[in-house]
């Protein structure tokens, strides 16, 4: 086989360091024709395969060329691919996943022997997911193939630098000591060499050089500085560059000092590749493309989330996205929050600045309970064997007096509780047994896999986790940090945004979190409860609010449609500069602290299927206005001649039904505000621009009932009695509305044309291929009421994530499905935004940022 043959190697590194079409000149009358064509051959399928497997990317014009490492030549990705297995014990799909993805990102920077470019792209992967071992395989293939200067960009705050510098120096440097030269270490950022920067990057091909430096105004300026003479002398001209901007949105994006400042070491460099890596890429896609700015033009990789990790939608479940099914993959999320009463927060937060002078925290209900949970926890770690480190978040201010002033009430709760578990208070003991069973029950080690444990076997551990259980208050002005240089550390983290970037709490079990944040990216970036808990998935718990809690669960959506828009541009073969990523907005949340050229977007609704999940069951007036729309659209109906076909389950069908009608019910239903999807008046706007173009004249109605006579009774529309059907609501505390979650199945979408258990197979778009390709329906909309019991009691197996709907009237649930697709001709403004291809521009800096860029680090 060709993969075997060492000199087909010989000619795949000719044609990866110079190109094909020179490979095979220079292989020519060397290899017999054969020879050369199966090498070109296998050659091209291994690029094929390189672009074609891994995650998704959108990607401009460039033509990729990387064909994967080559065992000849390649040096840094063969000794950190050993590192990973051997050493780190990595399973052979993890790190099959890590080398095809960082594998899918070179393929897209430019070939190092190119003349002068200036690439950018962008990296999307999750909250404390494994994207610094990502980006470590990206440095070590890019020196493989000859970039010669490697700078990475390692956040605003000294520990974020050093542990990323520590970790390259694990993974790169230590593996291959003579082929680096270090601009920085652990103990330090970046201070000019003595050796001028024209003669120290113009090196052989025997070595890289790596700088690993703070977004900060000094080190970038001296950094800068130092790069002057050589671009004089133009020593930086065969120089291919990587820069590696880790939490790319934070600093990077629309900022006074840094932002500039970056681009300007990039404009210094003629051949440099940008890669942005971050997982919450909102100021990152609202970059003006137009401005000569940061923004990722040449590809946006979608990283897959890595097994066994823990992330927003895992944790807080999601809202419903386009394609999921009525009954189908779980979107409720675990049962690890608990909810911090309004109360609480009054105890552990001012509630504004002047209080903030003389705040004093307690330790209020729920605190108590989650610093006893996390003894136990820790405990039971223990218990199992697990002597990893430990780490409990609170996180309540920025303000880092309110962080200080935590440590006296907190040091005596852990000392108190110490002295009585050595004096063995009955109470304390029964407290701490009566937590671990009720957690226990709620979480069980067996929905994970593990062993169960029971109180007497994690109590012998307690007195030595409260032995070696310190405070830390760790932010940007406290000399205290957090160390995991010793093992087995357990501590009580309090800190602001030291502790919300890039930065790894190690063993995190425990999180206490009510401070407020208005942008998502910021919101994200302070939840470091995100990542791996192998062998202790059961123990993790989150203290917030409710409202934090919706928040959330919001985002895990947000993440979601992101996502689905890159697999959805890369499978039309769409550019980044061609279509900006949309995201939902929020009434509440803004979309990021740097909104940057962010617009309305503009969406078409062809080809969708949006639906009611919201429901004011307490409002009985609400209620019964859209009973009595549903009953004046289907009196309307039949007044004009039309009767229904009967389906067997139950449901009824009337065919062509005016579209004015359907809109007139539009106006008179009321859709609650947290339907952004179900917004009448950007519908009626779309039905009105298809009507222009001879579609949407005319739609199919159907009621989704059960049949008449079950014990749920029926209510009357029209005239007619239907059959009332179940949609229970999920438990949710403290929110003034219902939630079912879902009101359809995707085979709803088809129920006027096709037999439902034919549909019940067949996938969202084949359901969608085959309204657009049936005459009777293509150019007709269909719209589905769903008559709902107001009583729904919940099945017995979701009783534990569901309640009954107690509603004081009659729901009336409604659906509408359009046919077509998403094009140019049929879209109107909506609630998403996404990049303005023209120009805007708008900038902010939080405090602490603009006390930090500025200063010497």
């Amino acid at each position: 086989m060709i993969a075997v043959d060492p000199f087909y190697e010989v000619f795949a590194g000719w044609a990866r360091k110079t190109s094909l079409d020179s490979a095979i000149k220079s292989f020519t009358g060397r290899l017999s024709r054969d020879e050369l064509e199966s090498y070109v051959q296998e050659y091209r399928k291994q690029v094929t395969g390189v672009i074609s497997g891994g995650p998704p990317i959108i990607h401009g014009p460039r033509e990729p060329w990387y064909a994967g490492p080559n065992a000849s030549a390649d040096v840094y990705w063969p000794a950190l691919e050993r590192f990973i297995r051997v050493d780190l014990a990595w399973p052979d799909g993890r790190v099959s996943t890590l080398d095809s993805s960082s594998n899918k990102v070179i393929a897209y920077t430019p070939r190092p022997n190119e003349s002068d470019w200036d690439s950018k792209g962008l990296v999307v992967g999750y909250v404390q997911s494994g994207k610094t071992t990502n980006f470590t395989a990206v440095i070590a293939k890019a020196a493989d193939v000859g970039y010669k200067f490697v700078i990475v960009l390692s956040g605003i705050h000294n520990g974020l630098r050093k542990q990323t510098q520590e970790r390259l120096d694990e993974q790169l440097h230590k593996l291959t000591p003579t082929k680096w030269k270090q601009l920085t270490n652990a103990d330090g950022d970046f201070r000019a060499p003595t050796m001028q920067s024209t003669a120290l990057l113009h090196v052989d091909d025997s070595g890289v050089i790596l700088a690993v430096v703070k977004k900060n105004a000094a080190v970038l300026k001296r950094l800068d500085k130092w790069l002057q003479p050589a671009v004089k002398q133009r020593a930086l001209n065969d120089v291919p560059t990587l820069i590696i901007d880790d939490e790319a949105d934070q600093a990077s994006v629309e900022t006074r000092i840094i932002n500039p400042l970056i681009r300007g070491i990039i404009a210094k460099l003629p051949k440099s590749t940008y890669i942005g890596y971050t997982a919450t890429p909102f100021a990152n896609i609202l970059i003006d493309p137009a401005a000569g700015d940061l923004y990722p033009k040449d590809f946006i990789l979608n990283l897959p989330e890595p097994e066994g990790y823990f992330g927003t939608e895992r944790i807080f479940g999601r809202d419903v996205v386009e394609g999921d099914e009525a009954n189908g993959v779980d979107l409720d999320g675990s049962n690890m929050v608990r909810i911090i009463p309004h109360e609480d927060v009054d105890d552990v937060r001012p509630s504004g600045k002047s209080a903030a002078q003389v705040f004093l925290p307690s330790i209020p209900p729920t605190l108590d309970l989650a610093l006893t949970w996390f003894v136990l926890a820790t405990a039971a770690r223990r218990a199992r064997g697990d002597k990893g480190h430990a780490t409990m978040l609170i996180h309540t201010s920025v303000k880092t007096d309110i962080h200080d002033q935590f440590r006296g009430p907190l040091s005596a709760f852990v000392s108190g509780l110490a002295k009585k578990w050595e004096t063995g208070d009955p109470t304390a003991v029964q407290r701490l047994s009566s937590q671990w069973q009720a957690e226990t029950s709620l979480v069980t080690s067996a929905t994970f896999g593990l062993a169960p444990l029971t109180f007497e076997d994690v109590r012998p551990f307690v007195g030595e986790v409260l032995g070696k259980c310190r405070v830390v208050i760790d932010n940007f002005r406290s000399d205290d940090r957090l160390d995991y240089s010793e093992d087995g550390q357990v501590a009580i983290a309090v800190g602001g945004n030291t502790l919300s970037r890039g930065l790894t709490l190690e063993g995190l079990t425990v999180s206490y979190f009510v401070r407020a944040a208005g942008a998502y990216d910021t919101l994200l970036q302070m939840a470091r409860w995100f990542g791996f808990r192998f062998g202790y998935e059961d123990l993790p718990r989150i203290w917030m609010t409710e409202e934090l809690r919706q928040w959330f669960r919001h985002l895990a959506t947000v993440e979601r449609e992101i996502r689905l828009d890159i697999d959805r541009y890369e499978s039309e073969d769409l550019t980044p500069t061609e279509f900006g990523v949309r995201i939902r907005t929020h009434p509440t949340l803004r979309i990021t602290a740097k909104m940057g050229a962010a617009i309305p977007a503009y969406a078409s609704y062809g080809g969708r299927r949006v639906q009611t999940r919201y429901f004011r069951t307490r409002d009985e007036d609400w209620l019964l206005r859209n009973v009595d729309a549903a009953d004046g659209l289907l009196s309307r109906v039949r007044t004009k001649g039309i009767e229904p076909r009967t389906l067997d389950s139950g449901s009824v069908v009337f065919e062509n039904v005016d579209a004015d009608d359907v809109l007139s019910f539009l106006d008179s239903y009321s859709v609650h505000p947290d339907s952004p999807d179900l917004d009448v008046d950007l519908i009626g706007k779309y039905v009105a621009k298809q009507r222009r173009r001879g579609s949407l004249d005319m739609w199919n109605l159907a009621v989704m009932a059960a049949k008449p006579g079950s014990e749920r009774g029926t209510v009357r529309l029209g005239g007619l009695d239907f059959g009332r059907i179940v949609r229970s609501q999920l438990k949710v505390d403290g929110v003034e509305r219902s939630d079912i979650k879902t009101l359809m199945s995707k085979d709803h979408r088809a129920v006027d044309f096709l037999d439902q258990s034919e549909a019940r197979k067949m996938s969202e778009n084949s359901l969608m291929d085959a309204r657009d390709k049936n005459p009777d329906v293509r150019s007709k909309g269909l719209i589905l009421l769903y008559p709902i019991d107001p009583m729904s009691e919940p099945d017995p197996a979701n009783s534990k994530s569901r309640d009954p709907l107690d509603a004081r009237a009659d729901v009336i649930g409604v659906a509408l499905v359009f046919p077509g697709s998403a094009n140019d001709d049929s879209k109107v403004s909506q609630t998403y935004v996404s990049v303005d291809l023209t120009d805007a521009e708008i900038e902010s800096e939080d405090d602490e940022l603009v006390a930090l860029v500025g200063s010497d680090g």
